[in-house]
């Protein structure tokens, strides 16, 4: 197994690729910079000392077997040496092979956080929803948001409509972060109440993310939430941000956008005030 940094690699061959062909193209830095995905395309042939004299591309086509692929990638990681995107390429198009190994990776919390995330991120390019319940089980315990959460959120919200019941067989016995993340995830699937009642709930009682749940309630599109987006845009103390938000809600919902509250002092009203001066 090489560990190689193509990064550093192709940085040496762009510079001599670019002295090269500066004459060429007048000297034109625009003109050579949109020349460079070619020209990366170009460097992925060209046999590299470091590769025993293989290029890229057949170095890592090559490589058959989805173990010793997933094992370099944990090398690469481990070894903070970026990962070549031809080596995630090759990762992704043995499919099914790979799913049961980078599931391991990710259930494993002694794995290195970003293994488990670009496992995620893989897992989400094969397809499919073998990860789902696992993503469920990552995120029910979280007390604080974490990146491995989020973009276990991220991949759950792109499975559709199937992933609604079994995050709501999680919901009540999740904490408070938990409890967020998934009514993040849920505000995508309108239609059902009891998410309703969850997106509501989280509006009134997460006084601190005010703005953040009228945008869930925007996007899930039940006008029943406007009394609640109206009583809390007339609440003594509302910051600027969190008003703005409520007000686009209401909009959205189609009721009438509040009158304007008069906000001077309020460091982010200010700072939006004078950003084009």
């Amino acid at each position: 197994m090489m560990i190689v940094n193509l990064d550093d690699a192709f940085e040496a061959y762009l510079k001599g690729w670019m002295k090269d062909n500066a004459q060429k193209y007048g000297n034109n830095m625009d003109k050579l910079e949109e020349m460079v995905p070619d020209v990366y395309m170009e460097f992925l042939k060209q046999p590299l000392e470091s590769l025993n004299g293989q290029t890229p591309e057949d170095y890592f086509g090559g490589i058959r077997e989805a173990g010793e692929l997933v094992s370099m990638l944990r090398a690469y990681i481990l070894r903070h040496t970026p990962v070549p995107d031809l080596l995630l390429e090759r990762i992704v198009d043995t499919g099914e092979e790979a799913v049961p190994l980078l599931l391991d990776l990710i259930r494993d919390p002694a794995q290195d956080e970003e293994i488990r995330m670009t496992a995620v991120s893989l897992m989400q390019e094969i397809g499919g929803d073998q990860p789902m319940n696992l993503y469920i089980d990552l995120i029910a315990p979280l007390a604080e948001q974490s990146d491995l959460g989020d973009i276990c959120a991220e991949s759950l919200s792109t499975m559709g409509p199937r992933v609604v019941e079994p995050i709501l067989a999680r919901y009540e016995t999740a904490g408070e972060t938990a409890k967020n993340i998934f009514a993040d995830i849920l505000c995508n699937f309108p239609g059902d109440d009891r998410i309703y009642a969850i997106l509501e709930e989280r509006f009134r009682t997460q006084s601190a993310m005010r703005a953040l749940f009228a945008s869930y309630l925007a996007k899930y599109g039940d006008e029943r939430a406007l009394p609640a987006l109206l009583e809390a845009s007339r609440l003594p103390g509302l910051g600027y941000l969190d008003f703005v938000e409520i007000a686009n809600a209401i909009e959205a919902l189609g009721g009438e956008r509040p009158a304007e509250r008069e906000y001077a002092g309020d460091p982010y009203y200010e700072a939006l005030s004078h950003m084009g001066e």
